[in-house]
């Protein structure tokens, strides 16, 4: 296997791997054992989130691996991200330390704000893991007041400045809203997460962003197979894995339909996070370095761009009626 490739973050020089492990939909019951495998695969980036309900375990993972010493903490690079219901400037930090507790590491090497929309606020010492869009009790969205995103922000960069995070940056951001925020930081983001597959290419956003000296990582590399419960849009896209485009070019390859799609991305410099259970897929998706597509595989995966999204707050299983992306 070929070693990880990196992109360079900016601001502090720091290396992320261009893939990583993603914690997304890890039941609690198997996500330490899963993060450790992962780490004993060679995964080095882990990528979680307050919302997934699953960090203390993640950090268990991660202890094990450390304890053994598999992986030197600094070889580590640990992703985690603020959840809508912590935006407002009061609740940024009490969330964030409950992380770090939970994660059972010093600091973290990138925080993310999850979303750019502030929840209801829901205690962090007794309603935890958080709960979604909707505050319990609530039958509807509601924003909340004061919780502006520069005020956020703000704390975030002191979370920073602490050492406790060595780098920020945001998932979900359009160009208007990440534009606006690079009027009124002091700390630049160093990366944007979105979703990002040959079904939601965001070839304007990706390009301009990456002109800005912001790195890009891609969820749901995989398109619509982690969204078939939920959304109306995944259940109608045919699945990418078996579209015959990917499987005709990851046969002239000899390669698995998912290292062409996670190929795709990291051979542009977009980092990608997938997630596995299964010891050979864990492996294939980190084995995507070391060979090359070609510009005729470029463009057939280009034409595939249909503007489907699937992380979609319109969707029916959000429970919300809020088009940020549009």
């Amino acid at each position: 296997m070929a070693p990880q490739e990196y992109v360079t973050l900016t601001r502090t020089g720091d290396k992320m791997p261009l893939a990583g492990f993603g914690c997304w939909k890890i039941d609690t019951k198997d996500c330490a054992e899963t993060i450790y495998n992962a780490i004993k695969a060679g995964y080095r980036m882990i990528d979680g989130a307050q919302i997934y309900g699953n960090e203390k375990e993640v950090g268990d993972g991660i202890h094990k691996a450390l304890e053994e010493g598999i992986v030197k903490r600094e070889e580590l690079f640990i992703v985690t991200k603020l959840w809508n219901t912590y935006h407002h400037k009061d609740n940024v930090r009490a969330a964030f330390d409950k992380q770090l507790k939970d994660l059972r590491v010093d600091y973290v090497d990138l925080y993310l704000i999850h979303f750019p929309v502030p929840c209801l606020y829901t205690d962090v010492n007794t309603t935890y893991p958080p709960p979604g869009w909707i505050k319990p009790g609530e039958s509807k969205y509601q924003y909340e007041r004061g919780s502006s995103l520069q005020d956020c922000w703000r704390e975030v960069e002191k979370i920073c400045e602490a050492g406790l995070a060595k780098n920020i940056g945001v998932s979900n951001y359009n160009v208007q809203t990440l534009l606006d925020l690079l009027v009124y930081c002091k700390i630049q983001p160093q990366v944007l997460q979105i979703e990002h597959h040959p079904y939601l290419q965001q070839k304007r956003l990706v390009n301009w962003v990456q002109q800005q000296g912001i790195a890009i990582m891609a969820y749901s590399s995989f398109g619509p197979i982690s969204y078939l419960e939920m959304t109306n849009t995944a259940q109608n896209a045919p699945p990418l894995m078996d579209h015959e485009v990917i499987k005709k070019i990851a046969e002239k390859h000899g390669k698995a339909p998912g290292q062409v799609l996670l190929r795709w991305s990291v051979q542009r410099k977009i980092a990608v996070i997938p997630k596995s259970l299964n010891p050979g897929r864990m492996a294939a998706n980190i084995d995507v370095f070391g060979w090359q597509l070609d510009e005729e595989d470029f463009k057939a995966i280009e034409a595939l761009d249909a503007g489907l999204r699937f992380n979609d707050t319109m969707e029916p299983a959000y429970g919300v009626d809020l088009p940020i992306f549009d």
